[in-house]
C-alpha cells in the first residue's frame, strides 16, 4: 500500500490582504461568468433585491417630495433668504451622524432591524416637519428635517444590503437594481409632494404629513427580507482594518472619494434648483417637473449599470459619470432657458448613477466580512458630511453670491469644477499607481 502524499493547503489571507484581493477582482478587471457549474445561487439575494427594490420606490419617495419642496418652505420660514436650504442641509447631516451608529447596530441587530429604526426616524421627522409648519417655527422644522436624516441613512444602506447576500457576479447588478427602484420613486415623489403643498390651508403641510404616512406604510416591507444577522464575533476571529487602515488602502480611499464627490455635486446643484427655476420666472409645478426629470435620469440608467461594470469593469465608469457631471454644468452655465434646466438637471442624474454606483461596487469589493458595518458606516459619515457641506453652500451660492437667481445658479455650477478634478486625479493616481 503506497503513502498518501500529504496534501499542502494555501495559507489564509490575512484581514488586509483579504479586503485588497477582494477589491481587484471586483475593481481592476470585468467580471466574468463563473467558470465552474458549482457557481453558487443567487436565489435568496433575487428575493432581498425584490423588497429592497420596492423600499426603494415606495420609502424612497419621501425624499425627492421633501427635496422638491424643502428649499420652499425653507425660504417661507427662513428669518434670511440665505438660509433657504438650511432644512435640506440639515436632512443630510442628520442621515451623516446616523450613518456610524446605524451601520453599527446593523452590524450587531441585521438589516432588517436598521430599516425599522430607519422608517420610525423618517415617519417621525416628517410629522415634526408638519408641526414646525403650523407653528410657523423655522426651529421646529429644522428639528424635524434633522430627523428625517435618520431615514435618508437608513436608505443609503439599501444598497450595501443588496450585496449582502449576492455573489461576487451578481453583487454590481444587485447594488443598481436596487437603485433603479428610485424610478418608480421619481414619479411618485415629486407629484405626490406638490399635489398634497396646497392640501391644507399650511402651505407644504400635506407633503409631510404625505411622507410620514410613506414610512408607517412602507417599513412592512422589511418583515419579507431574508438577510442573515451577522454572526456575534468569536474570541480571536479576525476583527479586521482599523478606519486609518481602511482609509490607507488605495481602493477603499478613492471609491469614497468618487462616491462623495459624485453624491455631493449632484446635491449641490439639484437643492437649488427648484429655487433657480422658480427665481427665473416659472412656476413651482414646472420646477416639480424638472426634479422629476432629473430623478428619472437618476434612476433610469440603473438597469443597465451593473452590467456595464460587469462588462467594462468599474473605474470606466466612474470616469464616464464624472465626465457627464462636467457636461452638466456646462449646459446650467450656458443659458437659464427652461431646456437648459432639462437637460443640465438629467445629465447631472446620468452622471450621479455611473459615479455614485460604480464608488459604491468598487468599495463593495473592498474589505473583509468583518470590515463591513465599519467601512460603510465610515463611507456614508463621509459622503453625507460633503453632502451636507453641498447643501448649505448650495443656498448661499444661490441666494447671496449675486443679485439675481440666473447669476447665483451660474455661482452654484462654476462651484463643481475643483471638486470633479479631485475625483478625476484620485482616479487616474489609482490606475496609474503599481498593483501590489
Amino acid at each position: 500500500m503506497q503513502d498518501r502524499k500529504p496534501q499542502t493547503r494555501a495559507p489564509p489571507l490575512a484581514t488586509g490582504q483579504r479586503g485588497r484581493y477582494a477589491g481587484n477582482s471586483m475593481t481592476d478587471t470585468p467580471l466574468s461568468s463563473p467558470a465552474t457549474p458549482s457557481a453558487p445561487s443567487d436565489a435568496r439575494a433575487r428575493r432581498n433585491v425584490l423588497v429592497l427594490v420596492a423600499a426603494q420606490a415606495i420609502l424612497g419617495a419621501q425624499m425627492s417630495m421633501i427635496f422638491t419642496v424643502g428649499g420652499l418652505a425653507g425660504g417661507m420660514l427662513a428669518p434670511n433668504p440665505c438660509l433657504a436650504t438650511l432644512p435640506i442641509s440639515l436632512i443630510v447631516i442628520g442621515s451623516m451622524t446616523t450613518a456610524p451608529w446605524l451601520s453599527a447596530a446593523m452590524q450587531r441587530l441585521g438589516r432588517r432591524a436598521g430599516f425599522f429604526i430607519g422608517a420610525i426616524g423618517g415617519a417621525t421627522g416628517a410629522g415634526v416637519s408638519a408641526w414646525g409648519l403650523w407653528e410657523n417655527s423655522f426651529t421646529i422644522f429644522l428639528a424635524g428635517s434633522f430627523l428625517t436624516g435618520i431615514y435618508m441613512s437608513a436608505q443609503g444602506f439599501y444598497r450595501f444590503a443588496a450585496a449582502d447576500t449576492a455573489s461576487e457576479s451578481f453583487r454590481p447588478k444587485a447594488i443598481s437594481y436596487v437603485l433603479a427602484g428610485g424610478l418608480l420613486s421619481a414619479f411618485i415623489g415629486p407629484t405626490l409632494g406638490t399635489s398634497l403643498a396646497d392640501a391644507w390651508v399650511v402651505p407644504f403641510f400635506g407633503t409631510y404629513v404625505g411622507a410620514a404616512a410613506i414610512n408607517l406604510v412602507g417599513m412592512l416591507l422589511f418583515l419579507l427580507l431574508d438577510i442573515p444577522r451577522p454572526a456575534a464575533p468569536r474570541p480571536g476571529a479576525p476583527r479586521g482594518r482599523s478606519r486609518r487602515e481602511l482609509l490607507q488602502d488605495p481602493t477603499v480611499l478613492v471609491a469614497i472619494i468618487c462616491a462623495m464627490v459624485s453624491y455631493a455635486l449632484m446635491n449641490l446643484v439639484m437643492t437649488s434648483t427648484p429655487l433657480a427655476v422658480v427665481g427665473c420666472g416659472y412656476d413651482t409645478q414646472t420646477a416639480g417637473y424638472v426634479v422629476t426629470a432629473h430623478v428619472l435620469a437618476m434612476f433610469t440608467p440603473s438597469f443597465f449599470t451593473g452590467h456595464l461594470i460587469a462588462r467594462f469593469g468599474v473605474r470606466p465608469i466612474i470616469s464616464l459619470g464624472l465626465v457627464i457631471l462636467a457636461g452638466a454644468g456646462v449646459v446650467a452655465l450656458n443659458g437659464v432657458e427652461l431646456e437648459n434646466f432639462f437637460i443640465a438637471l438629467i445629465l447631472l442624474g446620468l452622471g450621479w448613477n455611473f459615479g455614485f454606483i460604480g464608488a459604491t461596487t468598487m468599495l463593495a469589493g473592498a474589505h473583509a466580512p468583518e470590515e463591513r458595518g465599519r467601512v460603510q458606516g465610515m463611507n456614508d459619515m463621509l459622503v453625507f458630511g460633503c453632502v451636507a457641506l453641498a447643501s448649505l453652500v448650495s443656498g448661499g451660492l444661490m441666494n447671496c453670491s449675486g443679485s439675481s437667481a440666473a447669476q447665483g445658479w451660474v455661482s452654484v455650477n462654476l462651484a463643481m469644477a475643483p471638486f470633479l478634478a479631485l475625483a478625476g486625479g484620485a482616479l487616474i493616481w489609482l490606475t496609474l499607481r503599481p498593483q501590489e
